[in-house]
């Protein structure tokens, strides 16, 4: 099953995480209230969590097992290549900035592990020794609970969601945590297992949904949730980042798969779909383009203002990030995927 009209939705996180790194002199952060909403735009790679595990279960239903092996390769092929290229291009105005251990943690995708090291070089990168976390475990999820319909994953993962919630919002209450920046903001916010219920929950919202779809008109229902969601983020200060946004993005992601409206009529447009697919790029290359545009300017000795610089960066960045998909992107997971392992 192809859902297209939800690869949009996949744009609109990643533009809200664009805005949020973005200086914050920026004309967005000078709209009263409205500032809130990208300040917690991080939350973003939340909804990427979560609609990567719905997206799994979408992809695998029907299947009585995954085999290991080409599941890994195909998840490698879908985001490794890309990774690589983001921390290239970082390493053009931050090449002095790491030792060879670092260097290692960083191409073995285990940064986040290590408290003090996530955000070392080329930051939005932090997620990708999350998703590898989520990679290793699906196909063992799949096997033994998914596919035999096994009720206990349901319970594991309320407790998984209930515990990180507490503990998330004890961990940012206590003496313990010592603000951005330091090795406690980095256990809280990216360390893997903190978001492991993210994945599990869009697991479990994805088995309903093929058990359940059922296409109607829900643009409604969706203006709702959008709203509510907007709300949230905007006016109630909560600690959204590992996971409690899943009350609302789990219904908006299934609403959106269900809908059959205008919504998704106006998201399955071939050029807001191609957006989509060009997300991962321009998340994971977004800090790089930025700061190689801001030595050119600087080279230049071109000083525009701020919301000027955010529209010539807007415009490079989604020109750069579709030429990624179109030369790295697609060439190299259609090539790692031919990549067949022999079976004895």
């Amino acid at each position: 099953m192809k859902i297209s009209q939800i690869t949009f939705t996949r744009f609109i996180a990643s533009i809200a995480i664009v805005i949020s790194h973005f200086n914050k002199d920026l004309f967005l952060y000078k709209i009263g209230a409205v500032s809130n909403l990208f300040l917690r735009a991080n939350v973003g790679v939340s909804y990427f969590f979560i609609l990567s595990g719905f997206i799994m279960i979408v992809a695998y239903s029907g299947k009585s097992r995954i085999d290991y092996w080409e599941f890994y390769k195909n998840r490698f092929a879908r985001i490794y290549p890309l990774y690589v290229i983001g921390l290239l291009l970082y390493f053009m105005t931050r090449y002095n900035v790491f030792d060879l251990y670092e260097l290692i943690l960083y191409l073995l995708g285990v940064q986040s592990w290590i408290p003090g090291k996530a955000m070392i070089l080329n930051f939005p990168g932090w997620s990708i020794s999350v998703e590898f976390f989520f990679y290793l475990l699906f196909p063992f999820l799949y096997n033994h609970f998914y596919s035999k319909k096994n009720k206990y994953i349901w319970i594991f993962t309320i407790g998984i969601w209930l515990v990180t919630q507490v503990f998330s919002n004890w961990y940012e209450a206590s003496w313990m945590y010592e603000g951005p920046h330091t090795k406690s903001h980095e256990f809280l916010y990216y360390f893997p297992f903190w978001h492991l219920n993210e994945f599990l929950i869009g697991n479990l919202a994805g088995i309903y949904f093929m058990k359940n779809y059922n296409p109607k008109n829900y643009d409604l229902p969706l203006i709702l949730v959008f709203g509510l969601i907007l709300i949230s983020l905007i006016f109630v200060p909560l600690f959204y980042h590992n996971g409690l946004m899943a009350l609302l993005f789990v219904p908006a992601i299934i609403l959106i798969s269900s809908n059959s409206g205008s919504i998704t009529k106006l998201f399955s447009l071939k050029p807001l779909e191609y957006l989509g697919e060009i997300s991962y790029a321009i998340y994971i290359t977004h800090i790089p383009v930025l700061y190689i545009l801001r030595e050119f300017l600087k080279w230049k000795e071109y000083s525009p203002g701020i919301d000027t610089v955010f529209g010539i960066y807007i415009i490079i960045l989604l020109i750069s990030s579709a030429l990624f998909y179109q030369l790295i992107e697609k060439p190299m997971r259609n090539l790692l995927r031919k990549i067949r392992f022999s079976k004895k």
